[in-house]
């Protein structure tokens, strides 16, 4: 068994909830998109752990790159972090493959919530390769925010995949994998950051536990 990642911890210990985030597929958990994504939710009250997968680990050590570990190391990755954090009241997510990698271990982990943060409901370029069949069936209240014309789903394309109910989807206007806009638009990457802040803590509230607090 590998051993289980560093973690880094924000805001307050004895929060409501947790939410541990991943990164995505290219960089590490102290990108600037999860550094204000991260540090926004703590600014709310919310206790919020990051951690790296075992390559982009090592990629920090040996300063240079390397693929994405296989799907089983990833999943064994985010096990162990669940494990760390205990399950209650822990919500599981991250950027891109972090998020998608916590949707497939979300329900065997029994969490509280998911919360995915560009979610890549296919490969660029590759409409008919769609990683969604488990979102089908998935019990784990589920968020998922995606920019209005994310490459890996656009609105057009996630409007024909018939999702389920239980997955709450907020569009983001005109954004792109990373919520960026277009000046035309007249909104700023910002504001899009902002809002998934807002919308992730708008989901929190509606939990089922939250009712409770």
């Amino acid at each position: 068994m590998q051993s289980p990642p560093e973690l880094i911890i924000e805001g307050p210990k004895k929060a409501a909830w947790t939410i541990a985030l991943a990164h995505g597929a290219g960089a590490p958990m102290d990108s600037p998109f999860m550094n204000v994504i991260a540090g926004g939710l703590a600014e709310r009250g919310l206790r919020v752990a990051r951690f790296e997968f075992p390559y982009m680990a090592a990629r920090r050590r040996q300063g240079r790159g390397g693929p994405p570990d296989r799907e089983p190391i990833l999943r064994e990755t985010w096990l162990q972090v669940v494990e760390r954090l205990g399950r209650e009241r822990l919500i599981v997510g991250g950027k891109s493959m972090g998020g998608r990698i916590a949707s497939l271990i979300a329900d065997e982990a029994n969490v509280a919530g998911l919360v995915c943060l560009g979610y890549p409901f296919h490969p660029v370029g590759k409409p008919d390769q769609l990683r969604v069949k488990h979102l089908l069936t998935i019990k784990t209240p589920t968020l998922i925010v995606q920019g209005e014309r994310d490459s890996f789903g656009s609105r057009e394309e996630v409007a024909a995949y018939s999702l389920p109910a239980g997955i709450r989807i907020h569009w983001l206007t005109d954004g792109d994998h990373s919520f960026k806009p277009r000046k035309k638009s007249g909104v700023t990457e910002d504001q899009n950051r902002e809002a998934t802040i807002g919308e992730i803590g708008a989901f929190l509230d509606e939990l089922p536990a939250a009712k409770g607090r």
